[in-house]
């Protein structure tokens, strides 16, 4: 079932579009990453979703409804994180998740809990003015998840976690995935979206220019699969003759190859029966950051091209 779909959305503002021709579909319990420059249309899309907005054309069905004239019970199944969150100073944590649970129509007796999923619950008597900004972003996620929303926005929500916070963060967005909860997750870390989404969408100039997991949008990029080989760079190349790959650049202790994602297996075989040549062996899919630079048309520099994903 898809939670979310739209077709063919335009948005525009004084006759100026910000969003183009979109369309897609999300299943439910899918992690989305919304990601793309700023003024690529993500907030805008975002704002569609909720209900905030309608489109100037084409249409957009968001749990079953149009949500820009849905009534109460449709956003009580959403939860959303803007990119700033505000609260009111001098409220407690516990008094600002009771005032967002009433307008939500939730008991206060969810609040407690909430606080401790979020790793607040020491401070919960203490006024939000005394909250550090990570405090405030957990706040804000506290209040997002209100409900168990079946359905939650979040716009750069890691923003002011730590390592530890940011890890504990995704544990949680897992675990709503898991329990049928569909997450759109806007931001512009794409190292940590990586591995923790299931599927991408890239938005460029108001338009999608990309939609689907990774493995899909490798797959249409087609971009190479690269292999840092440690060992006798001399040795290895003489011996590979060019066989399986398009470029080859040897360096001190090795040499990186460019392959095809089709030639991957194939040329790692090949490696691996070069009889002591070969010391060491690392395989580097195409990163999102990769796939991100690939489809909004930016050029890959020699520096990103060292990145990937590993295998």
């Amino acid at each position: 079932m898809s939670i979310i779909t739209a077709d063919n959305v335009r948005k525009a503002y004084d006759g100026q579009p910000v969003l183009d021709a979109v369309s897609f579909a999300v299943p439910q319990g899918k992690c989305v990453a919304l990601i793309g420059h700023n003024g690529a249309g993500k907030t805008t899309l975002m704002k569609l979703i909720l209900g905030l907005t309608k489109p100037t054309s084409g249409r957009i069905e968001v749990l079953g409804v149009d949500p820009a004239t849905a009534g109460k019970s449709f956003r009580e199944n959403l939860g959303f994180l803007p990119e700033n969150v505000a609260f009111h100073d001098e409220l407690t944590g516990t008094d600002t998740l009771a005032f967002y649970a009433r307008l939500k129509r939730r008991s206060p007796a969810e609040v407690p809990a909430l606080l401790e999923r979020v790793g607040l619950a020491f401070a919960a008597a203490r006024r939000v003015k005394t909250y550090s900004k990570g405090m405030r972003q957990r706040l804000g996620l506290a209040q997002a998840l209100l409900g168990t929303p079946r359905l939650l926005l979040l716009d750069e929500p890691t923003t002011g976690l730590d390592p530890i916070l940011r890890h504990e963060f995704f544990h949680i967005i897992r675990q709503l995935a898991a329990n049928g909860t569909t997450v759109i997750l806007s931001s512009h870390v794409l190292t940590e979206l990586e591995a923790r989404t299931d599927l991408a969408a890239v938005m460029r100039q108001g338009r999608l220019v990309a939609f689907g997991d990774l493995e899909h949008l490798r797959r249409e990029a087609g971009l190479p699969v690269k292999i840092r080989v440690q060992g006798d760079a001399a040795a290895i190349a003489q011996r590979l003759n060019g066989a399986l790959a398009k470029t080859l650049r040897s360096g001190q202790d090795g040499i990186d190859i460019d392959c095809a994602a089709a030639d991957k297996m194939a040329l790692v075989r090949k490696l691996a029966g070069l009889n002591g040549a070969c010391s060491d062996i690392e395989v580097r899919l195409p990163s999102l950051d990769d796939l991100y630079l690939h489809y909004s048309g930016q050029p890959i520099t020699s520096e990103q091209q060292a990145g990937g994903s590993h295998e």
